[in-house]
Parts: structure tokens; sequence; C-alpha cells
């Protein structure tokens, strides 16, 4: 019968399974050691060298001191103002230049697409977009972190090529109803394209998340610092330290420790608790946009 599986297939579906169960369990586990770390007793977990399978005591003083640094709510704010207007101005941008892109009468079209794609391979570098943000007065502001980056070549290629896909009648139907093109982008080409649309929201907002090198160049005022930059400074500047300053003198020290597993967790699980909402269309997009050129 065909519904059974031969030896060789039930060894290659062992095989697969271990293999994947194997991968996951490397991939998550540094997760789940950070959580265990930052829920544990600030003195047992500075003492124990091994791995954790659970927290070591219970303690949440990390998670207070956390929501008590007034510097984590303002790069919160900062980070969400950067992926809701930042993935705006990404995706219209994006779908603005792949709808130019892969329109088939388009004069110099293959021109153009070649220098875009040039541009993957080869850039001016960190100085001249130094002097490029500065020059037109965007350093110190979060457009700097915005506008330089508007569009990804590689995004721009996938979302080009879902746009292709999409049958021509309907563009024509469109047109003969008396539709420009504007129009026809926003109200025909984009629904159609939503799992490509899904998968750059959440390229986008992801990048826009876990910047913190644009800011660390661009950014002055503290102000406007994002969150990443300013887990950085807590992780590798020893701010934890300072956030740990209202405990004895002996336990600053334990306490910053777990105030590192801590903040790592606020900055992460935000956007972990964004990716199911979009891991649907995941696949699909990805698809869409890489199968027809």
């Amino acid at each position: 019968m065909s519904g059974i599986k031969s030896s060789r297939d039930r060894i290659f579906d062992f095989i697969n399974i271990t293999l994947l169960t194997f991968l996951m369990v490397i991939t998550l586990y540094p997760f789940l050691y950070v959580i265990f770390a930052s829920l544990s007793d600030p003195s047992r977990i500075m003492a124990y060298p091994g791995l954790l399978y659970k927290p070591l005591g219970f303690s949440l003083g990390a998670y207070k001191a956390v929501i008590k640094n007034p510097n984590i709510f303002t790069g919160y704010v900062n980070t969400c103002f950067l992926v809701t207007v930042g993935v705006a101005v990404n995706i219209t941008m994006t779908a603005l230049g792949a709808y130019f892109l892969s329109r088939k009468n388009v004069l110099w079209g293959k021109v153009v697409m070649f220098f875009i794609v040039f541009t993957m391979f080869f850039n001016g570098g960190l100085i001249p977009l130094y002097f490029t943000v500065k020059g037109l007065r965007l350093d110190n502001s979060l457009c700097a972190l915005i506008l330089p980056t508007a569009i990804n070549t590689f995004n721009l290629i996938i979302m080009r090529t879902a746009f292709m896909a999409i049958p021509d009648s309907i563009e024509e139907s469109a047109k003969i109803d008396g539709a420009g093109h504007l129009l026809i982008l926003f109200r025909i080409i984009v629904p159609l394209a939503m799992p490509t649309i899904a998968v750059m929201i959440l390229f986008y907002g992801v990048g826009h998340w876990n910047a913190w090198f644009q800011a660390m160049i661009f950014l002055q005022n503290r102000e406007l610092f994002p969150l990443q930059l300013i887990l950085r400074e807590i992780l590798l500047m020893n701010d934890s330290f300072q956030m740990a300053m209202g405990a004895n003198v002996g336990d600053q020290e334990m306490i910053s420790e777990t105030i590192k597993y801590a903040v790592i967790i606020v900055a992460t699980l935000p956007i972990l608790c964004l990716y199911p909402f979009l891991q649907k269309y995941f696949v699909k997009g990805v698809m869409v946009g890489s199968l027809k050129e």
C-alpha cells in the first residue's frame, strides 16, 4: 500500500526529526538561559558556573531596576517611533520603486535596475554616508535613522518580483475603468501582494528594532537614543552597576549581572511577540517574491 512508509523513509524521517530537534534546542537554549538567569537569585547565579535548566531561586529585582530606569522608557518610545514611522516610510518607498521597476514598458528600466543592483555590491562607505547626512542637516535627529535607509535593495527586488507575478489583465481592467497608477498600486497591486508586504514589514521592523550602529554615529542627544543603544550601554559600559546603586555595596555587582539579563529580555520580547502574527505570511511571501523574474 502507498500509505505504508518504507524502512528508508522511516530512517530519513528519524534523522530529519533528530537533526531539526537538535538545531531547535541549540537555538532556543541561549534565550531560555537568559530568561532563567534574569529570574534567578543574584547571589546564586553569580556562584553557579554550569548550564541553567530552571531559575536558581526566584527574584524580580532585576526587572524592577529596569522598569525604574528612565532611559529604558525613553529608548522604548524612540524605538517604537522608529519602527512605526520607519516601516511606513520603508513600505511606501519600496512599493513605489517596485511598482515602477515592475512595469514592462518603462523607459530604461533595465538600466535603472542595473544601478540599483550595483548598490548591493558596492557603496560609498561610512564616511560619505556621514557627510551626506550631516550635509542634509539630518544628524542628531531620528530622521537620520529612517531616510538614508528608506529602501533596502534586497527587499525592493523581492517586492518587484512579486508585483511582476500579478497578471497583467487585472491592471488592464483597472485602466479601462479609469484607474491611475497610484490607484492601481494601492488598491489592487498592494492588496494582492499582501503576503510579500507582510514579510517586508517583518524585515524592516526587525531592522529598525535592532538598529544601534547608525544611532551611535548620528545621535548625540541621549533623549533620542533608541532602545538597542541603551541596551549596548548597559551591557558594555557597566550602566547596570549604576542601576543597582540602591542596593548594598556587596550586592551591587551581583544585581547588576542579573539586570543585564533582564534588559535583554525586555528589549527582545516585543519583537518576538510580533513574529507569530506574521509567520504565516513569511514562507508564502518570500516564495512569491522569488519564483518569477
